[in-house]
């Protein structure tokens, strides 16, 4: 089985030999004697001589004693796949390192000379590693083998202990039996959609992107202007390129959980949700099914949403959980949406794994974004839209008009003056804070979005945002930046907060979205205004920096394509020159992941630790919601489960963690269950938790 996970990467040899070797340990009398007694059996003739807890390194210390280059890489796999992938040296982990484990393991292995003689005769024979391997991808590489040995595993155990929750595993139909649905589903779309030139200009993308899915398979970029209809067009290029080069399935990555359940929904009634598997923390329970729980657990399924998060975290994983899926990537299509939101900190590894899944793993990623990054060090990436379309000067919806005077702040006083001009408007700052402190100069009847809300009660709040524009009705927004990305919502008019050109790009994708008013021979009005404070100190504020910068450049057009390629090049050349100062977050440690030595002693635990996309200093706080209460009683009673914590996830709040102690301090949460906290402050019914109200003030409070 790992040797058939391993063959879309020409691994197969190494995987099979992981599969023999991982459980040699299991044969010593006192392994054997453990699964007498546990089993109720009672056997004189096995003894307690060798370990019980350490089995694995048996077949570990095996390979890297016998097996030079190949043994010691396959020395990792096999001793990890309980414990996951280790380091080589102690002075992080301790006895968890493999020079130690090692040691145990020569001792196990002296009790079975024999047993593992007769196993050394199904090994294949293992020279060096696939052509493809080279410095920094073979942490990848090894990476890819561990999966597919932990996937064959687990399968194999489900098979022999629960043999009817393996039987119901692997029923999706085949990639290609679902295209139809996708192709029925985008003419329906087309033909009943308004004539209009938007969405003429959206049938054109689609149909170019199918034409280009005919090329061969490695990078591409689709960069179109927000509103395009990217989402839809990049599954169709998937889809056709999957079918005429046997690609195995399509991974849709966003950066958003917010944006996640709304491109699922999407895919789920064109494709079936029963064929859709979502992996994201927010998962709702009510929307999942025992078989999709299943496949996100590795993601043997046909279509795969996920966030950036679960994906890239995964590539530099060392916890089996999190490695298990990375086989099932090769040989697939790769949609990475929003890829200009990449945390500049991880870029280069991130650029890396990007290289190094087209070029050893068969995947065709397409990086999809309105704003398309300046990627240090990518491969060149073939444009599925020829420029000679001009889609933003087609599709332009919107007027940007930036500040006159780039020193003078505007009052939140001033601000909501003029956003109580306009019946429909949208206003996006940069802070939790900025958002609270605005709304409260708003009249009533605004609504107020941040994640300072649960999820369950944002996405009510975008339902009704959505009903009101519909209906021609009053609709007045104050929101932080969550609402930029892959929120399906048409403003006549936006403000937005002094921000990168990212962002401000993102802002103006909510206006005059469908081009409604260029019919009219009017325009969308975006008004980016200098708020009363600067962003916070780190990313916003390097973003909005780099953005002052921008109107000096000779010709710059925050609406021209060109001009984002010089944004980002400023904005990483910014980053850059800022890294190791104090206070600035520590760039990933290429060493961790790079083989400089023959030796192959690589730190892949502490590699896995260091790689964060989210930082680890966020609480999660549950608070009262809807119907939540009899799930919240469950946990205080009974401790979390998977059903209730599922249950729970779309009804917390993220807070720093060095905050906690203070709010406990104040009354505002209790820790129900060790490291569960219940919010039991105020939550407001319409924004959310009531952090700014009762006189505690965290220094940040970003989106």
């Amino acid at each position: 089985m790992a040797a058939e996970f391993a063959e879309p990467f020409q691994s197969s040899d190494w995987a099979w030999d992981a599969g023999w070797l991982h459980d040699l340990g299991k044969a010593t009398n006192a392994f054997q004697g453990y699964l007498k007694k546990q089993n109720g059996l009672d056997d004189s003739e096995y003894d307690a001589d060798g370990s019980v807890s350490n089995h694995a390194s048996a077949g570990a210390a095996y390979a890297h004693d016998r097996m030079d280059l190949a043994g010691r890489i396959l020395a990792y796999i096999l001793a990890g796949h309980h414990a996951g992938l280790p380091d080589w040296d102690s002075a992080e982990t301790g006895n968890a390192a493999l020079s130690i484990r090692l040691e145990e393991g020569r001792s196990n292995l002296a009790l079975i000379p024999s047993f593992a003689e007769s196993i050394s005769l199904n090994l294949r024979p293992l020279v060096k590693p696939p052509a493809y391997v080279k410095a920094e991808n073979a942490h990848l590489w090894i990476r890819m083998i561990f999966s597919c040995l932990i996937d064959a595993d687990r399968l194999n155990t489900e098979q022999f202990c629960s043999p009817e929750r393996y039987a119901s595993r692997g029923q999706f139909p085949p990639l290609g039996n679902l295209a139809p649905s996708l192709f029925h589903a985008l003419e329906t779309l087309e033909r009943e959609a308004p004539k209009t030139e938007v969405n003429a200009i959206r049938s054109e993308i689609r149909r170019a992107c199918e034409a280009m899915s005919a090329d061969a398979p490695g990078l591409f970029s689709l960069t179109v202007p927000t509103g395009g209809g990217k989402t839809l067009s990049a599954i169709a290029f998937a889809m056709r390129h999957a079918m005429r080069h046997g690609k195995r399935r399509i991974i849709y990555v966003i950066p958003y959980t917010s944006i996640i359940e709304q491109t699922a929904k999407t895919l789920g009634k064109i494709f079936g949700s029963e064929n859709v598997v979502e992996h994201h923390s927010n998962l709702d329970p009510a929307r999942g099914s025992p078989r999709a729980d299943m496949a996100a657990e590795n993601w043997d399924a046909p279509i795969v949403v996920t966030t950036s998060v679960q994906f890239f975290e995964s590539l530099y994983a060392a916890k089996t959980s999190a490695a298990r899926k990375l086989h099932n990537i090769a040989n697939s299509v790769v949609i990475l949406d929003e890829a200009q939101m990449l945390p500049p900190e991880l870029l280069t590894p991130c650029v890396e794994a990007i290289n190094a899944l087209v070029t050893c793993f068969g995947v065709t990623l397409i990086l999809a974004t309105a704003t398309q990054p300046a990627l240090p060090k990518l491969l060149p990436a073939r444009p599925i839209i020829p420029a000679e379309q001009n889609l933003y000067a087609r599709l332009h919806r919107t007027r940007i008009n930036l500040p006159s005077d780039w020193q003078t702040r505007t009052t939140w006083t001033e601000l909501a003056t003029r956003l109580t001009t306009h019946e429909q408007a949208l206003c996006i700052v940069n802070t939790r804070r900025d958002c609270h402190d605005l709304f409260a100069f708003m009249p009533n009847g605004t609504l107020h979005l941040s994640a300072l809300m649960c999820g369950e009660h944002r996405s009510e709040v975008i339902t009704e945002i959505k009903r009101r524009l519909r209906a021609g009705e009053p609709c007045r927004i104050i929101s932080t930046q969550l609402v930029e990305a892959g929120v399906d919502i048409d403003f006549p008019v936006v403000y937005r907060a002094m921000a990168g050109l990212d962002s401000i790009a993102q802002a103006a994708g909510r206006c005059n979205r469908e081009g409604k008013l260029n019919a009219s021979g009017s325009l969308g009005e975006v008004h980016v205004f200098i708020p009363p404070k600067s962003a916070p100190l780190g990313l916003l504020r390097k973003g909005e920096d780099t953005m002052r910068e921008m109107p000096a450049v000779a010709g710059f057009d925050p609406q021209e394509p060109a001009c984002y390629t010089r944004y980002f090049e400023s904005y990483y050349a910014r980053l850059n020159a800022t890294t190791g100062r104090p206070g600035s977050k520590i760039v990933f440690n290429l060493d961790l992941i790079r083989d400089y030595n023959p030796s192959i002693r690589l730190p892949f635990r502490t590699a896995g630790h260091e790689f964060r996309m989210i930082d680890d200093a966020q609480q999660a706080v549950f608070v009262r919601w809807g119907k939540n209460d009899k799930w919240l009683a469950e946990l205080r009673s009974f401790g979390p489960t998977r059903q209730n914590l599922r249950a729970l996830q779309r009804s917390c709040v993220n807070l720093p963690r060095r905050h906690i102690v203070a709010l406990r301090a104040q009354g505002l949460i209790e820790e129900v269950q060790p490291d569960f906290w219940l919010w039991i402050g105020k939550y407001d019914e319409i924004t959310g938790l009531d952090l700014f109200g009762v006189g505690f003030m965290p220094d940040e409070m970003i989106t």
